[in-house]
């Protein structure tokens, strides 16, 4: 599939008015499928066969299903360790997926259950375990809920201890890639994913964990590849919505919107349409139309009501609206569902934005534990807690945070801009300027960045620049942030308009003024002169005045 923007007409969204207070979400109950006892307290499994290696790994080729990163189910009757087949939520969860698409929470939480009774029984059944710890990884991602990141890391080296990833176990290295990506170690999510695709490059599961960690990593030109690779190997909306993301990223909006359009057209599951709808809201906000993405958020929650992004998503647009009652319950809902980080910062910036500083300042207090808590659990928070030091905290220290980030490799737009905010709020303007330069390069049309560089642009003085991007942040999106957008309208109001007529050094040099002819001497009788008579000589020229005069020596 080309993924080269062709540009086509804008596709308009589905028609949804937004909801009112009277049909506002409430977040159904939904519990996370327990833990199980340490994995490591199970009894060390046999070493496989290499008849029933081989005999699993050929099965899988041909009748495996693929959860979430690309763990194959293989079931073999004659195989006594090897998962019997199943049916309901479980079936659905590994349908689902093995098309790329997300499970629902429920058919994932089934999922889990089911296949934690089974290796409890059958500890040798290596990818079984490769779905356990592949489907850990998304629970954790989608609950917040790094504690089940270690379950899931214990998994999957159990799965390759019973069968190594050379000897067919593929899967439970695209898990740990996946598992790599979820902590934000896009530097080990890189090796385990082309460690894949040098052996099977033809193995399509292996590309979305590729694209996530080359996008990490400020790789653009691998991630491009990897997404029009991916959409070879396995055209359909999970392909299609990776595409709307490359598009997007790269500031192609009009080819963002019709793609993502497009996948959302086609696809079929709840949780499948909710993800695609709320990719919709997210472009109508980045775009600076908020009544539209309240409409798609609205549209997605009808699909999915567990869809907590577009609970987060919509609080965003609502407040942009002035509606801020509302927004606040969505960012609460989102936050009871899913825990994030970055959902506690953007209710703590709104507070603040209110005026309600204690209430802010017990949303900053939780984001901090939250941030703590997730680091114990090794997951990398360095660029949200960068970003939350600069805006509220010590600069600083938000500098050491994101340059040593940088230093690991990871170097995207979204770390350069929070990079380059941090050196300017620290002080250092002048080294802040390059990054945020590269973040308004590679990171597409983000209000957010344009509005960083033009400040500190205009700490340096460069008041031009400085304008431009500040309007172009508000141009983007009039209302990208609570507390920043007004700051951008400040800080034009104060730098005034540009002098009449530009910059003194931007006119032409006025051009010099044309020689004039010496007037000829006048007498009292002319006349002309005979013929025969040689005309009379050139009158001298005038003389210059002392300042312009040579001095002689």
């Amino acid at each position: 599939m080309d993924v080269t923007p062709q540009q086509p007409p804008a596709a308009p969204g589905p028609d949804h008015s937004p909801e009112t207070p009277d049909t506002a979400y409430a977040p159904p109950c939904e519990s996370p499928p327990a833990l199980p006892p340490d994995l490591t307290s199970l009894a060390e499994p046999p070493p496989a066969s290499l008849r029933t290696t081989l005999r699993r790994a050929a099965f899988g080729a041909v009748a495996g299903a693929v959860l979430v990163t690309g763990a194959v189910v293989a079931v073999p009757d004659e195989d006594k360790d090897a998962a019997p087949p199943v049916s309901g939520p479980v079936s659905r969860a590994m349908t689902a997926t093995a098309a790329g698409s997300p499970a629902s929470l429920s058919d994932l939480t089934a999922l889990i259950g089911d296949r934690q009774a089974w290796v409890g029984t059958h500890p040798s059944d290596a990818q079984s375990w490769a779905v356990l710890g592949s489907a850990y990884v998304e629970w954790g991602r989608r609950a917040a809920d790094a504690a089940y990141y270690t379950r899931a890391e214990q998994a999957l080296k159990r799965s390759l201890n019973v069968q190594p990833g050379d000897r067919g176990n593929e899967a439970a290295w695209v898990g740990l890639a996946s598992l790599a990506n979820a902590r934000h170690d896009y530097v080990t999510a890189k090796k385990w994913g082309e460690t894949v695709r040098r052996r099977q490059p033809k193995q399509w599961t292996v590309y979305p964990e590729l694209i996530d960690a080359y996008n990490g990593l400020g790789d653009l030109k691998s991630s491009t590849a990897a997404v029009e690779k991916y959409a070879a190997l396995r055209a359909g909306v999970p392909s299609l919505g990776r595409t709307a993301e490359m598009y997007r990223d790269r500031g192609w909006r009009e080819d963002a919107l019709a793609t993502a359009q497009d996948a959302a057209n086609r696809a079929k599951t709840p949780a499948e349409k909710a993800a695609c709808l709320s990719r919709l809201g997210d472009l109508a906000w980045e775009r600076g139309e908020p009544e539209e993405a309240v409409a798609q958020y609205g549209a997605a929650l009808r699909t999915d009501r567990a869809h907590h992004a577009s609970l987060a998503g919509r609080a965003r647009a609502l407040a942009a609206l002035g509606r801020t009652d509302e927004a606040q319950r969505d960012y609460q809902a989102a936050l009871a569902k899913s825990p994030r980080p970055a959902y506690m910062l953007e209710l703590g910036e709104l507070y603040e934005s209110l005026g309600l500083d204690g209430d802010s300042v017990n949303q900053y207090t939780r984001l901090r534990k939250a941030l703590s808590r997730a680091g114990t659990q090794g997951v990398d928070e360095a660029l949200l807690l960068g970003r939350f030091e600069a805006a509220h905290g010590d600069a600083d220290a938000a500098v050491e945070e994101l340059r040593a980030e940088w230093d690991l490799g990871h170097r995207s737009a979204a770390v350069a801009d929070a990079l380059g905010w941090a050196l300017h709020r620290s002080g250092d303007s002048d080294s802040a300027l390059e990054y945020a330069q590269r973040a308004v390069d590679t990171g597409g049309q983000n209000a957010s960045y344009a509005y960083h560089l033009g400040m500190v642009q205009r700490a340096l003085s460069d008041f031009g620049p400085a304008r431009r991007n500040l309007k172009d942040a508000l141009r983007t999106n009039p209302q990208f942030s609570p507390l920043d957008a007004p700051s951008a309208q400040e800080a034009l109001d104060t730098m005034g308009l540009p002098p009449a007529g530009g910059p003194q050094d931007m006119q032409p040099a006025p051009p010099p003024a044309p020689p004039q002819a010496p007037a000829p001497q006048r007498t009292d009788s002319p006349q002309a002169p005979a013929p025969s008579q040689a005309p009379a000589p050139s009158p001298a020229p005038p003389k210059q005045g002392a300042a312009g005069a040579s001095s002689g020596h």
